[in-house]
């Protein structure tokens, strides 16, 4: 063998374990129905590792949202995904749906509030809460945080309704057809999702908030989310009113790679123009305030790397077990 091809030979060998070292680690993440302006928060998320977190690889998967990604974390089917603060804690602490079976989960950030929006057709002859008694009424997509915290309301405040379910798409089709009345859904910081706008181009909408009673009853027995007073303006014709609401942010197990968690949450927290263009709202709000503020249950080791850099103390509930 001449010394030209043992060279040659001998470089491809040296580059083989190299290459190999140099792929990328694939991230799945789930986010919820594509119908959703959530959706498109968590496609500029995806977008934002692949070009600023070195050695990652994001692809994101539309699923239930909050339960169904625990679900898919604890399977390993995604490696980490959309949670509502409020359903967060209660895996943790395995109290309401997870009674006994605390999950293994930890927060990554928190990138916006939830005001839950009752989203009733104008012409349903509903003007409150107390009204929807025996009327055809989506709490939620089917599997969400949504619905989960609906149900929950209803039945701290004594009301009712004949809930249909589905996902989304589902609902928002059969509101708009007058089979459904209407349905409850997160907001898009203080004003009203995208699939509500949908609807309310062709029909026309209103509303329903809470009584003061009823908003001083979810404050005193309903401790895991916060009641919000939503001004004028969450669309067009909409007026002021009153709602329950919880944080969003992004959850993962505590087995995710700290390095790994550390290179997202980093990238997330240092872009101040793709997740805004994604999500308006985050053109006022600070991510890292929103996490201090609304997270309620301890960060994962690799996001609580990245506040320790920027001298921020956190809260004991955010820490990390040791």
């Amino acid at each position: 063998m001449n010394t030209t091809l043992r060279a040659l030979m001998g470089a491809s060998l040296l580059t083989l374990p190299i290459a190999a070292m140099a792929q990328d680690t694939d991230i799945l993440i789930g986010s919820t129905s594509a119908s959703s302006s959530h959706y498109g928060y968590f496609v500029a998320v995806g977008q934002l590792i692949n070009e600023k977190a070195d050695g990652l690889s994001a692809s994101v998967v539309e699923t239930g949202a909050t339960m169904d990604n625990i679900r898919r974390m604890e399977r390993d089917q995604v490696d980490l995904g959309l949670v509502t603060t409020n359903v967060a804690q209660h895996a943790v602490a395995g109290t309401k749906e997870f009674d006994g079976k605390a999950r293994d989960l930890t927060l990554l950030w928190v990138y916006t509030g939830a005001p839950q929006n009752v989203v009733i057709r104008a012409d349903a002859g509903v003007d409150s809460l107390k009204g929807l008694e025996d009327v055809r009424f989506n709490p939620g997509i089917r599997g969400s945080a949504t619905e989960t915290t609906t149900e929950a309301v209803f039945d701290t405040l004594g009301l009712s309704a004949d809930y249909v379910r589905g996902s989304t798409t589902d609902i928002v089709d059969a509101i708009k057809d007058n089979r459904v009345a209407g349905y409850v859904k997160s907001g898009a910081g203080q004003k009203l999702d995208a699939s509500t706008m949908d609807i309310a181009t062709f029909t026309d909408i209103r509303v329903l908030g809470l009584t003061p009673e009823q908003a001083d009853t979810l404050r005193a027995e309903m401790p895991d989310i916060s009641v919000v007073d939503i001004p004028e303006g969450a669309a067009k014709g909409i007026p002021a009113y009153t709602t329950w609401s919880f944080g969003v942010g992004v959850g993962a197990p505590s087995t995710l790679d700290e390095e790994t968690a550390y290179k997202i949450v980093k990238a997330v927290m240092e872009d101040d123009t793709a997740q805004a263009n994604a999500m308006a709202s985050l053109k006022e709000d600070d991510i890292s305030e929103l996490t201090l503020t609304y997270g309620t249950v301890p960060l994962h080791p690799g996001a609580a790397r990245w506040f320790k850099e920027q001298g921020i103390d956190l809260p004991e509930k955010l820490r990390p077990a040791e």
